[in-house]
């Protein structure tokens, strides 16, 4: 027996689905029946901006950005675009550029939980609740909060 698990894209009301589901086809000299399977119900990461609580589909910024520096490129172009895997003679220590082909040598802070690794890492805590979406709002609405409380801060401590 094997499990074989297949996304069927579809309209809303599942008319395609509707067709092959509880039927039986010929694979090789196997039979296999398709099955109504759950949704994942998981708390998806947008692969465009790498937050996590929606997909691509529904992102609102235009563009992509870097899994390892959010900056506004491709991961695939990190080394030619990020400034860590730039020449810098003007710092103390002098950074080289990364040599083309090979991965940038960089540690990365993740946006989501600024933990040392990329945004997609198995390390962060964020992918290691993501089943739980009640963890992932509580995390959120904490960030949320610190961003409007050091807006607020830098915007009453300024003089114009």
């Amino acid at each position: 027996m094997a499990i074989i698990w297949i996304d069927i894209w579809d309209m809303q009301n599942g008319t395609n689905a509707k067709k092959v589901i509880n039927r039986r086809f010929n694979i090789g000299s196997f039979i296999a029946t398709v099955w109504n399977a759950n949704m994942n119900l998981g708390v998806p990461q947008c692969k465009n901006c790498w937050k996590w609580g929606h997909m691509a589909g529904v992102c609102c910024i235009q563009g992509s950005k870097c899994v390892r520096c959010n900056g506004p490129y491709l991961t695939k172009h990190h080394c030619h675009f990020a400034w860590c895997c730039k020449t810098n003679e003007k710092t103390n220590l002098p950074r080289l550029e990364t040599k083309k082909g090979k991965p940038c040598p960089h540690t990365f802070k993740c946006l989501n939980c600024k933990g040392k690794h990329q945004a997609d890492s198995y390390d962060c805590p964020f992918w290691k609740h993501c089943f739980n979406k009640k963890w992932h709002s509580k995390e959120y609405t904490k960030i949320w909060d610190n961003q409007k409380n050091s807006t607020r801060s830098a915007v009453n401590g300024s003089t114009i």
